[in-house]
């Protein structure tokens, strides 16, 4: 899926819309998130030593995992964060990189959906996290 296809499932636009394509893999969600030196998360963070914030990793995954629940959200329904645990930062992530993520549903008890994932840049770990997120009408 490319940005336009995204957008038909996730709510963000402009810049919030931070995955740039995703993809079902074997019942996970991959994405990537390609990230430019112009980002907005980047002018002040920090200057002469662009670094991309930890909660803007962790969105970058939460946008992820709405892929997973395509066919569970509904017409003017969102997917809301409820929570995060367990984050790990492992790498640093920089202007230039391409964030690659994997999420995967490890359990639901509807409207709640919990999952875990990971984003690499060039193979290597930069963040893992478990979370949960709602389905809520708007």
């Amino acid at each position: 899926m490319n940005q336009e296809e995204l957008k038909k499932i996730l709510p963000h636009r402009d810049n919030m819309l931070l995955i740039d394509e995703c993809e079902l893999v074997d019942g996970e969600a991959h994405g990537k998130c390609h990230i430019r030196p112009d980002q907005w998360f980047l002018q002040g963070h920090f200057p002469g030593h662009p670094v991309v914030p930890g909660v803007i990793l962790c969105e970058m995954l939460a946008q992820t995992s709405c892929v997973l629940l395509k066919e569970d959200i509904q017409p003017g329904q969102l997917s809301l964060f409820t929570s995060l645990d367990k984050v790990r930062f492992k790498h640093p992530v920089y202007p230039g990189d391409t964030l690659e993520t994997k999420v995967r549903l490890t359990r639901q008890k509807k409207p709640f959906y919990f999952a875990e994932g990971e984003g690499y840049v060039n193979g290597k770990l930069c963040v893992k996290a478990e979370f949960s997120f709602a389905i809520t009408g708007v």
